[in-house]
This record gives C-alpha cells, structure tokens and sequence, in this order.
C-alpha cells in the first residue's frame, strides 16, 4: 500500500481540514499545476518552466530539483508526485540529444495520468527578454485559439482542451472590464504551435467603450507536435462525467436561445373574441338592426340547445 493511502483516521483538527480539502466536491477545486525538471533539463527548458510558474502562480507548484524520469514509459514517479502535491495537471521539461528542449503537458484524472502531449521547442523568448509592464500575480487570462487544426485534427483537438484546462485559471461568475489584463494567444499553422502572451492596454476612444492595444509581454514559445498519449474515448467521457445534483432540473414549457434569453409557453382555452371588451367609442357602438340580429342568433342557439 501506498504511504499516502494509509491515513485511516486524523489525530489533530489541522490533519483533518487538510483531508477534508482533498475529498470528492460537487464543485470541484482549483486545480493546480506541477512543474518538473527532468535529470537532464537545460538552460532553455528550465527557464521555461520558471515563465510559466509565473503565470500560473499562486496556482502551480515548481519543483526545483532533478528528477529522473521519463513520462511515456513510466507514470508511477508524476502519479506520486500528483497525489502529494494535490495537482490534476503537471509539465515536464527534459532535453536529450533524441529530443532536445522537450516539454511534457498532461492532466490527471483520480490521480492516474489521463492524457499527456509531448511538444519541442524551437524558439524561445523568455519574460526577462521582453521589457516591459508584467500582469499581477493570479490574473485571469483570456485565452484565444486560431487555426483549422484545432478544430480539425484528433491531437490537436485534445492538446486544445489540455491547454484551456492547464491555463483558465479560477471560474468566476462575473467579468469587470479592467479585471481583463492579459491574453494567451495559439495559433496552429503549419504544423508548429505560436504561443504568445499579451497585455492588454485600454485607452481612451472618445466613446463609453474604451480602444484595445496589445502589448507583448512574454513569454514567447514556437512549438512543434511530438508524441502523444490520449485516453480512450470511454475513459475520457467518464472523465468529462457532471453529478447528478449539478445538473439543471429540466422545466415544462421553458427554453432558452444561444443569447441567454428565457422564452415561456402558456396554455389557454379557446378564447371568444366577440365577447372580448374593446375601447368603448361612438364609432363602434352597434346599430339596432345589428342588435336584433345578434340576439335573434343567441335564441337560436340557446332553442337548440334546449332541444
């Protein structure tokens, strides 16, 4: 057994609210991000994860010493380190002469790898490089996709939805206009990833809605596809499962448009529009001739009724 598993029963109140954080949620946590240094991480590759720390923080964990590892062949070593650190993503840089500047995203799922993207690095622009104004720490980023591939290709497919989980940040239910201070831009374009970061600077536009600038802020990655490990489709889609109780209770005669808003149908009896009181004018008072008609009609009805 596992030496994390054999915690049966909490001795002090600080054990049990560590515990109590890391039980199953309706709603789940934040999640976190590991990033390791394999046994032979370069210059390079070691400054990129230390970029990417910085825009993920206070979300990520760093590891800063070396560890000897190699994700596509042997999972246990990040499978312990996730479970420790309590991260459902993590990003491995190695470099060989196989594979030189390597980087390996992946997220987990019940603390076992679900799916994990191998992707070299051929240019690099670190955030020291650029000078200029950084984003605060803990800063919500917009994120932006651009290229067929991403909606076209298998791998590319996934890496997409990898990337929207490992850099989304925390899940907010309202949006303040300033609060919108930096974007990550991907474009997929003959088969390399561009990966840039931008400030957003609002100026002033002689209107209500102010005009948007966009500063580049580092860091700066050209990514190219390397090997893949994708999870089954049923893993994946059991992955992807929402409880029960978060699901919205479907309601009678109510339905909702791509904008949010809310459309009801009401069920009515037949109405009779003759009998239906309209604005009393001269105009459209009845004659007596009319008069008489209409109530010969209503004894009619009412006889065969009768009858």
């Amino acid at each position: 057994m596992d030496a994390l598993d054999r915690v049966v029963k909490p001795k002090t109140k600080r054990a049990k609210r560590f515990l109590e954080k890391r039980e199953p949620k309706l709603s789940e946590n934040i999640k976190n991000a590991m990033l390791i240094k394999g046994g032979n991480a370069n210059a390079t590759v070691t400054q990129v994860l230390k970029d990417v720390y910085a825009l993920k923080k206070p979300y990520g964990v760093l590891y800063k010493k070396k560890n000897i590892t190699r994700p596509f062949e042997d999972q246990t070593s990040l499978e312990f380190f996730s479970k420790k650190s309590d991260c459902s993503l993590f990003m491995f840089g190695s470099h060989n002469k196989k594979r030189p500047n390597n980087l390996v995203i992946g997220r987990m799922y019940d603390y076992h790898v679900l799916d994990m993207v191998e992707l070299g690095i051929e240019k690099f622009v670190s955030l020291k490089d650029i000078k200029n104004s950084k984003c605060p720490e803990g800063t919500k980023p917009m994120l932006i996709f651009a290229g067929d591939d991403f909606d076209v290709t298998e791998d590319y497919r996934r890496l997409k939805s990898l990337l929207i989980d490992f850099f989304r940040g925390p899940t907010v239910s309202n949006i303040r206009l300033a609060g919108l201070e930096y974007v990550l831009h991907f474009t997929a374009l003959n088969g390399k990833i561009h990966f840039r970061s931008y400030k957003l600077l609002l100026k002033k536009s002689g209107c209500r809605t102010p005009r948007i600038e966009l500063e580049e802020m580092g860091p700066s990655l050209d990514l190219v596809l390397r090997r893949t490990h994708l999870a089954s489709d049923d893993l994946y889609k059991l992955s992807m499962k929402m409880p029960k109780a978060l699901k919205p209770k479907k309601k009678k005669n109510i339905s909702h448009d791509t904008f949010g808003t809310t459309y009801g149908r009401i069920h009515m009896q037949k109405q009779d529009l003759s009998k239906l009181q309209t604005r009393k004018m001269k105009g459209l008072k009845k004659r007596p001739a009319e008069r008489k008609t209409v109530e010969k009609e209503e004894n009619k009805s009412k006889r065969i009724k009768k009858n």
